[in-house]
């Protein structure tokens, strides 16, 4: 199923023996934090247990929390790497949803991560960006995409035009693709706006 920001998405009912895969994607600034973090609050209202992590390298806000460009935040588990998160989940039993926000920060070993949890019956909910700064396929959010059940992609405004943003501008001259940053060092632009960076 796919839906843009103009639609919520809400799955069906409680989870059931079948899991599944949630993808929230976009450029950055469109959201995906604040929408994985909606989810993560009505699952806790049906009292379903939560299991929120965040990959050890985004340490932007906060070391311990995921934390929306707006300031939500919710307390998660910083990660290395995609065993790990696996490993804390077994430690937790009786959770029945596990959130991966940045999920573009893992490589392609998530994407086996989320396939095996779901299979247990789990509902996986992962956000990320699904493009770089160079306009390219981010990590394994497009394999994520390709395997799971709902997909939602979200749009940003265009710093320079209105337009929907969808592609995120870096605006400092740092190399390679795994550059964590905010709002000094990024904005969100549309196609016609947006310019490719360049390392070196």
């Amino acid at each position: 199923m796919n839906s843009s920001d103009s639609h919520r998405f809400d799955p069906p009912g409680k989870v059931a023996a079948q899991g599944w895969i949630e993808v929230v994607c976009g450029s950055m600034f469109s959201g995906k934090t604040e929408e994985l973090l909606r989810r993560i609050k009505r699952a806790h209202l049906a009292r379903q247990t939560v299991l929120l992590f965040k990959p050890r390298v985004d340490s932007r806000y906060d070391a311990v929390k995921v934390v929306s460009h707006e300031g939500l935040n919710a307390d998660a588990f910083p990660v290395a790497t995609a065993s790990a998160m696996l490993e804390r989940a077994a430690q937790v039993p009786l959770a029945t949803v596990i959130a991966i926000d940045e999920v573009q920060f893992f490589d392609d070993a998530i994407v086996d991560a989320a396939q095996s949890l779901a299979g247990r019956g789990l509902r996986v909910i992962a956000a990320g960006l699904d493009q770089d700064s160079r306009g390219r396929p981010f990590g394994p959010v497009p394999a994520l995409m390709a395997v799971a059940e709902y997909v939602t992609k979200l749009h940003a405004v265009c710093a320079r035009c209105g337009a929907p943003g969808t592609r995120s501008q870096r605006l400092v001259a740092a190399e390679g693709q795994l550059f964590v940053g905010g709002f000094a060092d990024y904005e969100a632009r549309c196609r016609a706006c947006f310019v490719p960076h360049v390392d070196g």
